[in-house]
């Protein structure tokens, strides 16, 4: 199984970070991974047992994940498993922490795993899949970092 976790610092609150982190609404303002981003079922905000589906961009397969919330503490935790079976993928899931230094500082913590697919590639699979998640994942946190210093 890969993992992972990545930590940026932050020009601004848990709190804010959190609500901007979890509105899908505005999840492609400052997402670098995402072509689309939505809740379902009608839901109109995140929270725990509701359902969320990303979409990766085009040049890195446009794979969606459902994902439900399996926990949902703001301003401080909120993770998520995935619910569906995509390509590649036989299980994943993410917990992301946020922690304030300052009344506009914050630190977030991505911390993540997954078990590619299948089996018999997992050994060459999984060590590539893991590199480009965790800079995917570098770039979407420091394109957060700017979106939210230009915002401030």
């Amino acid at each position: 199984m890969a993992h992972g976790e990545i930590s940026e610092l932050l020009p601004a609150s848990s709190m804010d970070v959190f609500d901007l982190l979890h509105d899908y609404k505005r999840r492609l303002e400052w997402d670098t991974l995402l072509q689309a981003a939505y809740l379902e079922d009608g839901h109109e905000a995140a929270g725990k047992g509701v359902t969320s589906v990303c979409v990766g961009r085009r040049s890195l397969g446009g794979i969606a994940l459902r994902t439900v919330y399996i926990t949902f503490e703001r301003p401080t935790l909120a993770a998520v498993k995935m619910v569906n079976a995509p390509a590649f993928f036989e299980s994943w899931a993410a917990s992301i922490h946020h922690e304030d230094l300052s009344a506009e500082e914050s630190r977030i913590t991505y911390k993540f795993h997954f078990r590619s697919k299948p089996r018999y590639l997992r050994f060459i699979m999984e060590p590539v899949m893991k590199m480009v998640f965790d800079w995917e994942t570098r770039k979407r946190l420091r394109a957060l970092r700017s979106f939210l210093a230009e915002k401030s």
